[in-house]
């Protein structure tokens, strides 16, 4: 799908509420498409999955996979359908068509220019800045899955030779100067060439093109697309048992060895998927690793099966070649060092609630106002001296009037307390506000949240077989991507790391760490990445010297 590299970071199925989400932005974003048309491009019940992967240059991109083909993808929250979906809803977008000669240059990353245009009879079609638009050959506008494009006749006839039809583009007055990065704007280089690749070849490169046939990226040497997902997976297999799987880790679900060690094991470029294989199921799989005798698998509750014993002498093992990691892989690394994690700056604001709203509305506020410490305070300061309500024998004393007493006071209070002094006013002013916050990340724009802001929550659970695992979640409110600090976590603990939706959360993962890694946990956050001790919660429960873990 990509014509270059790229790294998956995870593959999950989506959930029903994401899925209806989809259907929302979908519908949203192509309006040409009916009911009808987008659950059958989004199928209710069928399997679609989730891809987060990184683009050679480090671009974080979304793909929505179905049916084993990706369907839409989505870059910095901007939604694009790819050729797959192109061939089957072909008048989903604007579409220019151009000739082979000017594809091989649009592949190398070059603009599309009004003189490489094809100029239907019925004109251009009309397009404003910003547009997405779609480009195809002469000659066929492709429609179907990956694995059998058929050729549809395309909307006019053939056009004469490009030297004949080159004068009537230029003069044409529809569309003025260029036409640049028509199919997705700045990333011609990457994911716009999606479209240009797959229009480029015939129906039948496209099959035999594993490159386009969906997230890998290597070629077949003779051998069929399942013969070749076989090999991955046991590649992926060994290389996580060799390098991943500790014997502390064992008993290790079989989805946790698939989920947090075999798809991390996967080459650059290319997507485990154990339903391509001819396992098609990981069990079957793993049953046949222990009939070779690499390892053994038992139900130790019901419906659940964990790996229980690892021979890690076996030939399988001891034979395996670690690969060495891929220059992208290498450029991705040095480029996370120079660009180091610098934890946000968090500031503690206050919102004016209804009950408020009075002692606030004449310094122009009014309900939902977003305030600072100091704006509170001076606010309170001028309202008191505005209404003359500082206390003439002791100006250390604030008289209350019917709004500062409704504001302030408790209801037991009302008839009772007729003075505060400054400090006691202001502190309770700011108790009756509700809490809000500030976050800004180096050289991003501040987020005003209201509410107050989860700390990142440590702490240890009891598991089945009695061994203790630590589990940290919110780390993504300060930036911190779990499976890079479950990565980092692995390899300083030495134990195995998992990455789950984190439960009552949305859209929130935790780490869970076998073991009670506190104390690891701790020198990350607070003298690696510098967050604030206040907004860590759990780092008391680091095991004492001494004590096992």
């Amino acid at each position: 799908m990509f014509a270059k590299a790229f790294r998956v970071k995870s593959n999950t199925a989506i959930k029903g509420s994401d899925r209806r989400k989809l259907r929302a932005d979908v519908t949203a974003v192509f309006p040409t498409l009916g009911t009808d048309q987008v659950s059958q491009l989004i199928p209710g019940k069928e399997e679609l999955n989730i891809v987060k992967l990184y683009a050679h240059r480090g671009d974080a991109v979304t793909v929505y996979v179905s049916g084993g083909n990706p369907i839409l993808f989505e870059l910095e929250k901007n939604l694009y359908p790819t050729v797959y979906t192109l061939w089957s809803y072909p008048d989903l977008l604007p579409a220019f068509t151009t000739w082979p000669p000017v594809l091989e240059k649009l592949v190398g990353g070059a603009d599309l220019m009004l003189p490489g245009l094809v100029v239907p009879p019925a004109g251009l079609p009309q397009v404003q800045k910003g547009d997405l638009c779609a480009i195809a050959l002469v000659g066929n506008r492709r429609s179907g899955d990956k694995s059998s494009p058929p050729s549809i006749a395309p909307l006019a006839p053939d056009p004469p030779d490009p030297g004949e039809e080159k004068g009537s583009v230029q003069a044409d007055a529809t569309l003025r100067g260029d036409l640049r990065h028509l199919t997705l704007e700045g990333e011609e280089e990457e994911v716009g060439e999606v479209q240009h690749r797959c229009a480029e070849k015939s129906p039948s490169e496209a099959t035999e093109d594993p490159s386009v046939g969906g997230l890998t990226a290597e070629p077949t040497d003779g051998k069929t697309l399942q013969e070749q997902m076989d090999e991955l997976l046991e590649r992926c297999f060994v290389h996580a048992l060799k390098c991943r799987v500790k014997k502390a880790d064992l008993p290790l679900l079989t989805s946790t060895l698939l989920g947090s060690h075999m798809f991390s094991c996967c080459p650059e470029g290319r997507q485990l998927d154990v339903k391509k294989s001819s396992y098609k199921k990981l069990s079957k799989f793993l049953q046949h690793m222990q009939q070779e005798q690499v390892i053994q698998v038992k139900e130790l509750s019901q419906g659940v099966e964990s790996i229980v014993a690892v021979d890690w002498k076996h030939p399988r093992i001891t034979s395996f070649v670690i690969p060495e990691p891929s220059p992208t892989s290498q450029a991705v690394q040095e480029g996370s060092r120079e660009q180091p994690y610098h934890p946000p700056d968090i500031k503690s604001l206050y919102c004016v609630p209804a009950s408020m709203t009075l002692l606030f509305q004449e310094s122009g506020h009014k309900k939902g106002s977003i305030l600072d410490g100091g704006e509170v305070r001076t606010i309170v300061i001028s309202y008191a001296k505005k209404h003359d309500l500082v206390d003439a024998d002791n100006n250390n004393l604030v008289k209350l009037d019917p709004i500062l007493c409704d504001c302030i006071l408790e209801k037991n209070e009302q008839h009772t307390v007729m003075k505060l002094p400054w400090d006691s006013l202001l502190s309770r002013c700011l108790e009756k506000l509700q809490p809000a916050y500030q976050v800004t990340f180096p050289g991003q724009e501040p987020v005003v949240k209201k509410g107050k802001i989860c700390p990142v929550d440590i702490t240890l659970a009891q598991r089945a077989s009695n061994k203790k695992v630590t589990v940290v979640r919110n780390l993504e409110a300060y930036g911190l991507d779990p499976y890079s600090v479950a990565a980092l976590l692995q390899q300083r603990c030495q134990a195995s790391t998992t990455v789950t939706p984190a439960p009552g959360a949305k859209d929130s993962l935790q780490v869970q760490i076998q073991g009670n890694q506190v104390h690891h946990l701790g020198r990350l956050l607070l003298e690696e990445c510098q967050l604030p001790r206040k907004h860590i919660q759990g780092l008391e429960k680091a095991p004492k010297p001494g004590k096992k873990k």
